[in-house]
């Protein structure tokens, strides 16, 4: 699972209670011996140091690292509320793939946030998902669908239930790889399900029944990606 920085957020503060809710189906989801990762995303605070550091003349890749860092505090977060919902997740953030896999296979729960600079935290997620041969990938933001243009700009953009590989390579090769400027999804991200072929959902994140229903391969509310 993706999870955008934007939803660990509301109203530029921590929105407790998703994060409390949110983790509480994490839990129920592993007692029912699902495996999987989540890879949380930087969000607001993310993208206001990296403006400040922009202001100061840093350079894109020291704008990376200050979303890296960010995210994984947001991953600590969420380690810690499934812990405190008696999951069992990973204490600090996975620095690796292999150290996710084997927590995976060890039956916690994964968490991560970014790890090099130039890669979102969707490329991230992306390649935990390949590297651990997941059978699903779930892009879940503050967007419920994909849309054939940015719908929080455009009142007249249309939402795209099925979604070729070939048109998500098309809308996102428009999108800027500065730092923290992922508007849908980065180009490595896609390429990545490209090649992988990895069934991916894009769902909005919030409304954790259509969550759930998406994992265990119920009708869900949401974009599926066709290869």
């Amino acid at each position: 699972i993706s999870l955008g920085g934007s939803t660990i957020f509301k109203d530029s503060e921590i929105d407790h209670n998703f994060i409390e809710k949110l983790s509480k189906l994490l839990v129920k989801l592993q007692r029912e011996n699902i495996k999987f990762g989540v890879v949380t995303g930087g969000g607001i605070v993310a993208r206001k140091y990296i403006s400040a550091l922009r202001n100061l003349k840093a350079s894109e890749t020291i704008c990376d690292i200050a979303g890296i860092k960010i995210s994984r505090v947001n991953a600590l977060l969420l380690s810690a509320a499934i812990r405190a919902n008696n999951g069992n997740a990973t204490l600090l953030p996975c620095a690796d793939f292999n150290s996710a896999l084997e927590a995976i296979e060890s039956g916690k729960i994964a968490v991560m946030g970014g790890t090099e600079p130039g890669h979102s935290t969707d490329a991230v997620a992306a390649l935990l998902a390949e590297f651990v041969k997941a059978d699903l990938f779930i892009n879940a933001s503050d967007v419920d669908y994909i849309y054939d243009k940015d719908p929080k700009k455009y009142r007249d953009a249309k939402k795209l239930e099925k979604v070729p590989i070939n048109k998500l390579l098309e809308l996102t090769s428009k999108n800027s790889i500065e730092a923290g400027k992922f508007p849908l999804m980065d180009i490595l991200a896609v390429k990545i399900i490209e090649r992988s072929k990895i069934r991916t959902i894009f769902l909005y994140a919030k409304d954790l029944s259509n969550l759930e229903n998406a994992i265990k391969g119920k009708k869900f509310k949401g974009s599926e990606i066709t290869f």
